[in-house]
């Protein structure tokens, strides 16, 4: 599904998941590949402290990926890796990286492409930045190509065990203390 409310290619979009206010609008971005946590709001000042990089709020990502991670790859991903951003070379802040166990989730639709020769595992992320494609880019950095990308938090924001398509509706009372700590509204 996109992570927004047209399309004029007519695939799957946000609108089509509730009868949302016509000034609310998603916080960050998933990609069409990519699952989990988004955030909906008509509140400015939220969106403005989510998506300024000055205030560096964490994003946790699950990412399974082709090949069995190794503690090589870790610790590269943990002090930084180097991507390509608009053509041009982007050193990644370090990452909290380590590897997961395979998580809980529902199966994927479309489902991801396996290779019975090649093993996969899944790692955990938590990044602090959010560069176009960023988790997908620091994987295939270290050997290790992306399969399945779910976004599973934002600071103390968690998906739990939602899944795709629901939607949660929270107070500010509710949400400021998750993504930013004491309430400051």
């Amino acid at each position: 599904m996109l992570p927004q409310f047209s399309d004029d290619q007519g695939r799957p979009t946000l609108g089509q998941l509730h009868d949302f206010p016509k000034d609310v609008y998603p916080v960050g971005r998933l990609d069409m590949d990519s699952e989990g946590l988004l955030v909906l709001t008509n509140d400015k000042k939220m969106n403005s402290r989510l998506l300024h990089p000055k205030n560096e709020h964490t994003r946790t990502y699950w990412t399974q990926v082709e090949g069995e991670v190794n503690n090589e790859a870790i610790a590269n991903l943990e002090k930084g890796v180097t991507i390509r951003i608009n053509k041009k070379d982007y050193e990644t802040l370090p990452a909290k990286a380590r590897i997961l166990e395979t998580p809980s989730l529902p199966e994927r639709n479309p489902p991801i492409r396996y290779r019975k020769s090649v093993p996969d595992s899944w790692l955990e992320l938590t990044l602090t930045e959010g560069k176009n494609r960023q988790v997908r880019k620091m994987t295939a950095a270290v050997g290790f190509p992306t399969l399945r990308l779910v976004r599973a938090s934002i600071s103390d924001l968690k998906l739990g065990n939602m899944e795709a398509g629901d939607v949660k509706e929270l107070d500010k009372g509710e949400i400021y203390p998750k993504l930013f700590g004491k309430p400051k509204f």
